[in-house]
């Protein structure tokens, strides 16, 4: 099956993150009340950063934005310093016009998790559904925390990590070592992601480029979970020259 994913590279990672950027610019810019999937990590940080000048320098308001975010680590608070909300908070939402009260991450210490996880797809549904979502890709191929073996039709869950992805999020940058790293976390589900109206996957580095190259050119399977975006009708890969080196090798 060819799929459906627009490409587009650049030259650097910033250049990426710009565009990527850009993209979410132009969604807040044409709708009355947008609708906005994040992601967190490394990956997204310089994206953010672009969004906030853009916020600073070209009038580009948050107001009226309502966001959803992909994942929270299990077990982890809204003020933990590793917290995806607190991620949040230091690298976008300090930094925009955003309304606190319009920003939804799921919550690592619900007392149920399926009400919690349940909760946050009614919200997405009454919120209109999500006109963008931004995506990171694991070097596995994940996307926000469903890992291989995700199911196309898999919805807002607690999920247990695997290995790789527990040793990614212990490089020094997030947790120190390995064994501070939460082995569950709470993520929207493959089919929740895929009812966003557009996507748009990040993906900067070597270290990606497997992943990328897996996602655009192999099977549409289960094994590698960004693949299963190949037949969204609106989704764009925005890739730098690292992650997007293999792709002349399919």
């Amino acid at each position: 099956m060819p799929h459906r994913i627009k490409v587009v590279m650049k030259e650097s990672a910033r250049e990426a993150a710009v565009e990527a950027a850009r993209l979410i610019a132009a969604v807040v810019r044409s709708k009355s009340r947008p609708v906005l999937g994040l992601a967190t990590g490394g990956t997204p940080e310089l994206t953010y950063a672009e969004l906030a000048r853009m916020h600073r320098e070209e009038a580009l308001s948050f107001a009226a934005v309502r966001t959803f975010n992909l994942d929270e680590y299990a077990g982890l608070g809204p003020d933990h310093a590793q917290s995806y909300r607190q991620f949040m908070q230091r690298h976008l939402f300090a930094h925009v016009d955003v309304r606190p009260w319009n920003t939804r991450v799921l919550d690592g210490l619900a007392s149920s998790v399926p009400a919690e996880c349940e909760a946050f797809e009614r919200q997405i549904v009454a919120a209109g559904g999500v006109d963008l979502w931004l995506l990171g890709i694991g070097g596995n191929g994940h996307i926000a925390f469903n890992e291989p073996g995700s199911t196309v039709d898999s919805r807002t869950r607690l999920v247990t990590l695997t290995p790789e992805t527990i040793a990614a999020n212990s490089d020094g940058r997030f947790f120190s070592d390995p064994a501070e790293v939460p082995r569950c976390a709470l993520t929207a589900g493959i089919a929740t992601i895929r009812e966003a109206r557009s996507i748009v996957l990040l993906a900067t580095g070597r270290k990606k480029a497997e992943a990328v190259r897996q996602s655009l050119h192999g099977l549409f399977s289960e094994r590698c979970p960004a693949s299963l975006l190949q037949d969204h009708p609106d989704c764009t890969f925005v890739l730098d020259s690292e992650a997007a080196s293999l792709l002349g090798k399919a």
